[in-house]
């Protein structure tokens, strides 16, 4: 019963008895999962999933109940449980605590004056950044970034690209109404955080994607980039600069056959661009610092935007569509990107990644991957003209050349600070935590010794 039930888990955390001289251990977590997309906690479990039991589960049930309605605020929504097992020819009980995700974020930790909010990172449950908290306080008022009212007038920028683009794709030309009913700005002439990053100038100053040509497969090429640009200003205009830096570093292939020519690019242009308008319409814009990046390698690009996705799903690679709640972190940018024909209303960009993509190799294979962490989401689309007949041990074969080069960062990092977590790695390194845990299981220099909350890292 209990891999059953942690198996419908989307997150989980063990402990073997009830800690109440120090609840926080544990209702950090229940912090957490109210601010995320839920999890479990199992009392009378070890870190080794381990049955140990407890005793008097009615007592636990009624102190759990008690610490979190005293120092939970909001109080989120909750399910306990108490089960009884056999393991290793006895009969264990352990309690089960359901954490349901909650619409009223954020959920804090109250004791003694002190608020804090925590979330999800890998297996721990961390004090939420700055901008990770402004984003579930803008949640839990129903609010999202975009259509924040700023105290920016809109007589004093210009729209000249975006109002030029708007007429040319939907052959209407804006009027100061139209701002209002998109919520571009309020009557009063301010404009909203999504009528500032439409305009010319540039206001948001985090707002710019960073593109980059690298020779080879990976960022440690001896010649390093052959191009590299930055570009910043109003969304409309990011995303043409994006498009055309890709076009002038990714090459048409063409054959002639018997019915005239044929044409044989590189990536699918609707592929690439739906991919570019997801990482700038859902990147999470309080991540102050941050920017979209566009890498192109010679067999793939790479293109990873700030912020988790707005669901809060976690993935590693493969994606199915089917499963992926369609939900917009800034559905006013959203609804303008899609009146000017960039993006589907229904949610189908990642469909027309893969499907676009895939045509082009026509072999039934998959040629795209996805991850998503819980500060960057990624899309990996591979090249069609990158030794065609073998890509998947392309692929392979870019994962062997730069596992070497990962574990050597990765032992620099333990040996100053056996402690780190995989997230700090993965920031460090700048890879994704699915990337840095893949690096680690196929090393045989490191390992980890201990619990997952207090162990450490070895150099073997």
């Amino acid at each position: 019963m209990l891999q059953k039930l942690i198996a419908e888990c989307s997150d989980y955390d063990f402990k073997e008895q009830l800690e109440i001289s120090k609840p926080k251990s544990w209702l950090k977590s229940v912090s957490a999962f109210a601010n995320g997309i839920g999890g479990s906690l199992f009392f009378g479990v070890d870190d080794n999933k381990n049955l140990v039991g407890i005793k008097n589960p009615k007592n636990v049930c009624d102190k759990i109940s008690e610490l979190i309605n005293a120092r939970i605020s909001p109080i989120p929504t909750y399910i306990l449980e108490p089960y009884s097992e056999q393991y290793n020819g006895n009969e264990f009980v352990y309690v089960s605590l359901k954490v349901m995700p909650g619409p009223a974020t954020p959920y804090y930790y109250s004791f003694d004056g002190v608020n804090e909010a925590y979330i999800r990172s890998g297996n721990q449950s961390i004090k939420a950044p700055r901008y990770i908290l402004e984003e579930l306080i803008l949640k839990g008022q129903n609010k999202t970034y975009d259509s924040i009212i700023t105290t920016y007038l809109k007589n004093n920028y210009s729209f000249t690209f975006f109002e030029a683009t708007f007429l040319e794709k939907t052959l209407t030309k804006l009027t100061d109404s139209d701002y209002i009913s998109f919520s571009l700005m309020n009557k009063d002439g301010f404009l909203t955080n999504a009528g500032i990053l439409l305009a010319d100038q540039d206001i948001y100053r985090h707002n710019r994607i960073f593109c980059t040509r690298w020779n080879g497969l990976n960022k440690t090429s001896l010649e390093e980039a052959s191009d590299d640009d930055e570009y910043s200003g109003g969304l409309v205009k990011l995303l043409d600069s994006a498009l055309n830096f890709v076009k002038k570093n990714t090459k048409k292939k063409w054959k002639k056959d018997a019915n005239g020519r044929i044409e044989m690019p590189e990536y699918d242009d609707i592929a690439i661009r739906e991919a570019i308008v997801n990482a700038i319409i859902h990147r999470q814009y309080t991540n102050v610092g941050s920017e979209v990046t566009i890498d192109i390698y010679d067999n793939r690009i790479v293109i990873t935007s700030p912020g988790p996705m707005a669901s809060g799903v976690l993935i590693n690679k493969t994606l199915n569509t089917n499963n992926i709640p369609s939900i917009r972190r800034n559905p006013i940018l959203a609804d303008i990107f899609a009146r000017m024909k960039f993006m589907d209303r229904r949610g189908s960009g990642f469909d027309k990644i893969v499907n676009g993509t895939n045509r082009l190799f026509n072999d039934n294979k998959n040629h795209v991957e996805f991850y998503a962490t819980e500060t960057h989401f990624s899309v990996v689309i591979y090249n069609a003209n990158y030794k065609n007949d073998t890509q998947n041990d392309t692929q392979n074969d870019t994962q062997n050349d730069t596992t070497k080069g990962i574990e050597k960062l990765l032992i620099n990092l333990i040996k100053n600070n056996p402690n780190i977590t995989r997230m700090e790695m993965a920031e460090k390194i700048g890879k994704s935590q699915p990337t840095i845990a893949r690096e680690i299981r196929k090393s045989n220099k490191i390992k980890y010794v201990g619990s997952s909350k207090k162990g450490h890292w070895e150099i073997i």
